[in-house]
């Protein structure tokens, strides 16, 4: 009788995933992870074949410099990393360690970008891991976000002989614990500022509308989120707008930075921003809105404004992640 070759058994691997981020700065590594992102056809849903010339012949050889001056605006350049990927890191530790089970591994993974959703599964794989929970940190489900996490994990199982079991944690825009999260962050930034807002601007990762048009639910997740924070500060307007958009066509609307433009001239000089999709501060919370956005702002005739950070690895998230976790293994 054969000798059966050794198999580690009866662990459940929890694998939390965010956007990504490029290795470094540096023009190669920006335009490899660009490259990566811009393939996935849920996030550009355009005739494949004619994507791929205007994404290779143009946008690969333009959009990295730019790119690459954004990360660097935000770079940790003293531990080396993006903050996305230092925060969904903390993220990991500080679960763990509040979950404490030995039969429990929790990771992470990046969509796109290292470490690889493949890499990780595999790894948890490697250690024991029977059943894998998924948790995309993505509050509001989106297509291009949750569903490719998703795909990715699909076909990663897909080449496996022995799969484990799955479950993938499903959005949570109005999950108590988050929404209680999100108003005690605004809460917090309200008193350590020495001016009252005249408005809360709750910026969202924007979409293509033909997205929302062919029955994406994002853009009413969005407004939930924002409704369910409006309920707890009656006396501070807060409007949903929608960022990053890329391309010409057109996406959700109103648009953050023609917003910010124009908040000045309705006489609201007063700013105050949060960012409620976005689960770590990253480049499109930090240069975008706080250094982009502020300097708009200004421009057009505003006097304060801030940024609310993002939930990042404060104990109100740790929390909220935990409660995911243990509610779904």
């Amino acid at each position: 009788m054969e000798k059966h070759p050794e198999v580690r058994f009866g662990k459940t691997g929890v694998l939390i995933i965010n956007l990504g981020t490029p290795d470094s700065t540096k023009w190669l590594d920006i335009r490899k992870y660009l490259k990566e992102f811009l393939s996935d056809r849920r996030v550009i849903e355009v005739n494949p074949i004619l994507w791929q010339l205007i994404l290779n012949i143009i946008i690969l050889n333009l959009r990295p410099s730019k790119t690459a001056k954004a990360y660097k605006e935000i770079w940790m350049k003293d531990i080396n990393m993006s903050p996305l990927l230092y925060y969904t890191q903390k993220q990991t530790e500080k679960v763990s360690k509040s979950i404490s089970n030995e039969n429990l591994i929790v990771d992470f993974a990046m969509r796109y970008g290292n470490p690889s959703i493949k890499s990780k599964i595999k790894k948890l794989h490697e250690e024991g891991c029977e059943n894998l929970v998924i948790l995309p940190l993505y509050p509001q489900y989106a297509a291009a976000t949750t569903a490719t996490v998703c795909d990715e994990v699909y076909r990663t199982l897909m080449d496996m002989r022995w799969q484990p079991s799955l479950k993938i944690i499903p959005h949570y825009e109005s999950d108590p614990l988050y929404i209680d999260a999100l108003v005690n962050s605004i809460t917090t930034k309200l008193k350590n500022i020495n001016w009252k807002p005249d408005l809360i601007l709750a910026s969202y990762h924007g979409i293509p509308k033909k997205y929302f048009d062919k029955g994406d639910p994002y853009h009413c997740y969005c407004h939930k989120t924002t409704r369910l924070i409006s309920e707890k500060f009656n006396s501070i307007e807060i409007k949903t707008t929608f960022q990053s958009r890329f391309g010409p066509q057109e996406w959700l609307k109103p648009y953050t930075d023609k917003t910010l433009e124009s908040l000045p001239k309705e006489g609201k000089k007063n700013v105050l921003a949060i960012c409620p999709g976005f689960s770590s501060d990253c480049v499109e919370t930090l240069e975008e809105i706080l250094i982009q956005g502020k300097e708009s702002f200004i421009d057009s005739g505003g006097e304060n404004f801030d940024m609310i950070p993002c939930l990042n690895d404060n104990d109100d998230h740790i929390s909220l992640i935990s409660n995911l976790i243990m509610r779904n293994i």
